[in-house]
């Protein structure tokens, strides 16, 4: 596949997921109660539901919006910038707070799956941080290199 082909799709489906997420972030409340009509444990805890959902929903979509960062900086040719650095610090702090709230989900309202999410997350937010660290050297490396010449 063509870079070209790969970058527009990759673009196009974190536009999609950054914009969707919003969508379905907002639209929550009343997505919870109808699901509360066919699962009880929705309709049980609707409001920590309602807000421990909401709060993951902003999560995701923050995470999102630091990768479609990112991603401009490679289609432009210069990934090895301090704002890159600076976006996988969040998207790991971001992580570490999502398996924390998929940890007060599993008190709130438990299923068996819960526990991948949270090794998941948790993965995610140490792999992102280790990146910013290569990265920062790496920022660090290419401002070295740029000096010299």
């Amino acid at each position: 596949m063509k870079k070209e082909t790969v970058t527009k799709i990759t673009k196009w489906l974190m536009d999609f997921m950054f914009f969707a997420g919003i969508i379905v972030t907002l639209t929550l409340p009343l997505s919870i109660k109808w699901v509360g009509q066919y699962v009880e444990g929705f309709a049980e805890h609707y409001a920590e539901i309602v807000v421990i959902y909401f709060i993951l929903g902003i999560l995701a979509v923050l995470i999102i919006g630091e990768l479609r960062k990112m991603f401009r900086t490679v289609v432009a040719d210069d990934c090895f910038v301090y704002e890159n650095v600076v976006s996988l610090q969040r998207m790991g702090t971001y992580s570490f707070v999502i398996a924390l709230m998929a940890l007060v989900r599993s008190i709130v309202y438990m299923t068996p799956a819960m526990g991948v999410v949270i090794l998941v997350f948790i993965i995610a937010g140490l792999f992102s941080k280790v990146l910013s660290f290569v990265f920062d050297k790496a920022v660090q490396y290419k401002d070295e290199n740029d000096l010299t010449i």
